[in-house]
C-alpha cells in the first residue's frame, strides 16, 4: 500500500473506533436467525403479504424462502430513471426462479439539479438526498425482508440510499444502476453554444436544440458530474457488479446484470450459507478506496459531502483533510469532460473501471483487502462483463489504455496529483477542483465582487458591468441559508469573463457540483455566512487571495479591521417560501456543515 493512503486509513480508523464500535454493535443486535417477517404477529405478515399471488404467500408463510425488498427511484420525466420502470418486474421474475419473493419495498423521489438548475427548485436538492434516506428508512421498516435491492443512479438519490442502506446494515444491500445515454453531440460543441447564448450571441432555439442534442434519450447525462460519479464510488464499494456502471439501458447486458443482482441478493440472505450484510461489506477501507477513486477521475465535488454523510452513517468519520492527503498521492488518470472531451462512454470503450481499478490496485492506492457483494477481494473488480449467448461472463479487464486521451495508466497520468484540493484560511475551509483548471490560473489575487444572488452575478457578468479582474463572492447560499444550491448556470458567464483575458475565481459557500470547470472554485466554504463565517464580512473591493497550489483562501484584510465590521445582513424570506421551501425550515435548522456532510440527519 502507498504509505499515504495506509496513514489516512489508518487515521480515519483511530478516529472512528467508538462511533464504529458503536455502528457493529447496533447491526449484530438487529441480526435475527432466520427471515425476519418471523418476528411479525399474524396480522402484522398478513397485511404485508395481502396483495401477493397464493404461490408468493405461500412461500412467505413457510418462513423457508427470502423476500427481497425492492427500493426505487423510478420516475418518467428524468431520463436516468425511465429505465427503472420495467425493473420491478425482471428482478420480481429472476428472484421466482429462485423460489423466492420480491416486492418494491417503497418509492423514494428523485430530482434533477440538471432541471432545476438555476431555479427555486434547486434549493430542495441537497436536502432531498436526506429525504430520501428518511423515505427509505420508511420503506424497509416493515421488516418483511432479508435483502434490499435499490435503484438509483443520479446525484442525491444513491446517497440517500446509501445512507439508510447502512443503518439497515444487517440486509444484503446490492445496486442496480441503469447506465448512461448513448453519446449526442460532443461537449465542446455544447460548450460553445452555451457561452454563446451567456453572450446573447446564441438565441434560445439555437440552445435548446443543442441541449436536446446533447440530452437526447433514457440513460443518465454522459459527462462526468455527480450522477456518473455515484455509480464510479459504488462500484469501488463493491456494491454492484464488476463493470456495470457504464453500460447503456439499451444494451442487452443490461437486464442479464440486473437478473444477476437480483438472483445475487436471494443467495446472500442470512437464509442461505452465503450472508452478506452490508455491515460487512462497507468499512474504513471501502470508503478510502471511493475516495481514491473520486480523485483519481477528477469526480464530482459534492462528494466531499456525500461521502462524509454515507460514511457517518456506518459510524466512520472522514473530513476534507483525508480528501486533501490522498489527493498529492492519487494521480489523475481519466479526462472525463468537463475535465476532457471524452464522455462516459468513451471512458467505458477505453477501458472502463475494469482497467481504472487494475491501475489503482497496481499502484496501491485502494485496498485489495475488502469484502464485496460478489466476494472477497477488491480484484473481482478489475474483470468486466460480457453476454456468451444468454450467459453473463466476466473477463479480465484490458491490460492496456485503448485511448490514453480518456484513460491512462498508473504509470502515465494526466497529472500526479488527484482532482481535488483543501483551502485554507481565514475565510474557514473550503474545496476547488483544479483537474480542469489550467496552472496559470490556479492562484488569483484580485479584488472581491460580492453577490447575494447567483442572477444578479450572471446580470453583471452579462452587461459588462463586470470586466475585470476580480474574485466573484457568492454568499449566504449555504445549507443553513437557502439549502446548498448549485450556482453551475454561473460556469459559462465565469468562463466568459476569463476568455476576455481577465483573471477571475469564485467563493461561495454554495456549490457548484461535478460540473464545475476551467474557473477556479473555492466551493462549500465552511463556516456559511448565516453561521457567522467570515464570508459574511467581504466587501467589494477587497483583496482575495485564491492558492490552489499553496491550498489558501484569505480575504486581505486586517484582523483589526474585520472585527471592526458587522456581519452583512440578507433577506432570505424569498427563499423560504413557495416551490415547497416552507415545508423544508426544520431540515435548514437541523442541518450541520459542509465538512461535516451538510447532512440534517446526524446530531452532532
Amino acid at each position: 500500500m502507498n504509505p499515504i493512503v495506509e496513514k489516512v486509513t489508518q487515521a480515519i480508523i483511530e478516529r472512528s473506533k467508538s462511533l464504529r464500535s458503536q455502528y457493529l454493535a447496533d447491526m449484530q443486535q438487529a441480526e435475527l436467525k432466520g427471515p425476519h417477517r418471523g418476528s411479525l404477529s399474524c396480522g402484522n405478515l398478513a397485511h404485508g403479504f395481502a396483495a401477493c399471488q397464493p404461490q408468493e404467500k405461500q412461500k412467505l408463510k413457510l418462513m423457508d424462502e427470502a423476500n427481497i425488498g425492492i427500493v426505487t427511484s423510478y420516475n418518467d420525466m428524468l431520463s436516468a430513471h425511465k429505465p427503472y420502470e420495467t425493473y420491478p418486474d425482471i428482478i420480481r421474475k429472476a428472484v421466482a426462479e429462485m423460489g423466492s419473493v420480491a416486492q418494491v419495498a417503497g418509492g423514494v423521489p428523485a430530482m434533477c439539479d440538471g432541471v432545476t438548475q438555476g431555479q427555486e427548485g434547486m434549493e430542495l436538492s441537497l436536502f432531498s438526498r436526506d429525504n430520501i434516506a428518511q423515505g427509505t428508512a420508511i420503506a424497509l421498516s416493515h421488516n418483511m425482508f432479508d435483502a434490499a435491492v435499490f435503484l438509483g443512479i443520479c446525484d442525491k438519490i444513491v446517497p440517500g440510499l446509501l445512507i439508510a442502506a447502512l443503518r439497515f446494515g444487517h440486509l444484503p444491500c446490492l445496486f442496480v444502476p441503469a447506465g448512461p445515454m448513448p453519446s449526442g453531440i460532443t461537449n465542446a460543441q455544447k460548450a460553445a453554444v452555451r457561452q454563446r447564448f451567456a453572450k446573447g450571441e446564441a438565441s434560445r432555439d439555437e440552445l435548446l436544440e443543442a441541449e436536446s442534442a446533447s440530452y437526447h434519450s433514457a440513460g443518465t447525462c454522459t459527462f462526468y458530474g455527480t450522477a456518473n460519479s455515484n455509480q464510479l464510488l459504488v462500484e469501488m464499494m463493491g456494491l454492484q457488479l464488476p463493470g456495470s456502471s457504464f453500460v447503456n439501458p439499451d444494451n442487452p447486458m443490461r437486464d442479464a446484470l440486473t437478473r444477476y443482482t437480483a438472483q445475487l441478493a436471494t443467495k446472500t440472505t442470512a437464509l442461505g450459507k452465503d450472508y452478506r450484510p452490508i455491515y460487512k461489506v462497507i468499512d474504513e477501507r471501502s470508503i478510502v478506496n471511493a475516495m481514491v477513486g473520486l480523485l483519481a477521475t477528477g469526480g464530482s465535488t459534492n462528494h466531499t459531502m456525500h461521502i462524509v454523510a454515507f460514511a457517518r452513517a456506518a459510524g466512520i468519520v472522514i473530513n476534507w483533510q483525508d480528501f486533501s492527503e490522498l489527493s498529492k498521492v492519487v494521480p489523475l488518470l481519466t479526462r472525463i469532460y468537463p475535465n476532457g472531451q471524452a464522455d462516459i462512454n468513451h471512458f467505458q470503450a477505453a477501458g472502463g473501471m475494469a482497467f481504472l481499478t487494475k491501475q489503482l490496485l497496481k499502484g496501491g492506492l485502494v485496498h485489495e483487502d475488502v469484502n464485496t457483494i460478489v466476494g472477497h477481494g477488491l480484484t473481482h473488480y478489475t474483470k468486466e462483463p460480457f453476454m456468451e449467448g444468454d450467459q453473463l461472463v466476466w473477463r479480465d479487464g484490458v491490460e492496456a489504455s485503448l485511448d490514453d486521451e480518456v484513460v491512462r495508466s498508473i504509470d502515465n497520468p494526466f497529472s500526479k496529483e488527484g482532482g481535488l484540493s483543501l483551502l485554507e484560511g481565514n475565510l474557514g475551509r473550503a474545496v476547488i477542483k483544479v483537474s480542469a483548471v489550467k496552472e496559470e490560473n490556479r492562484v488569483i489575487e484580485a479584488p472581491a465582487a460580492v453577490f447575494q444572488d447567483q442572477n444578479d452575478l450572471a446580470e453583471a457578468i452579462r452587461t459588462g458591468e463586470l470586466k475585470r479582474d476580480c474574485v466573484a463572492v457568492v454568499r449566504y447560499q449555504g445549507p443553513k441559508a437557502i439549502g446548498m444550491p448549485e450556482l453551475h448556470k454561473l460556469t459559462p458567464f465565469l468562463g466568459n469573463l476569463q476568455d476576455q483575458g481577465y483573471k477571475v475565481a469564485l467563493v461561495t459557500d454554495g456549490r457548484m457540483s461535478g460540473a464545475s470547470g476551467k474557473v477556479p472554485a473555492a466551493i462549500h466554504l465552511t463556516p456559511e455566512a448565516l453561521a457567522g463565517g467570515l464570508i459574511g464580512k467581504i466587501q467589494d473591493g477587497d483583496l482575495v487571495r485564491l492558492d490552489a497550489n499553496k491550498g489558501t483562501l484569505s480575504v486581505l484584510v486586517s484582523d483589526a479591521e474585520l472585527a471592526k465590521r458587522e456581519q452583512a445582513s440578507c433577506d432570505l424570506t424569498a427563499s423560504h417560501q413557495g416551490m415547497g421551501r416552507e415545508l423544508f425550515a426544520g431540515y435548514r435548522m437541523l442541518v450541520n456543515g459542509a465538512e461535516q456532510g451538510a447532512c440534517s440527519l446526524f446530531p452532532e
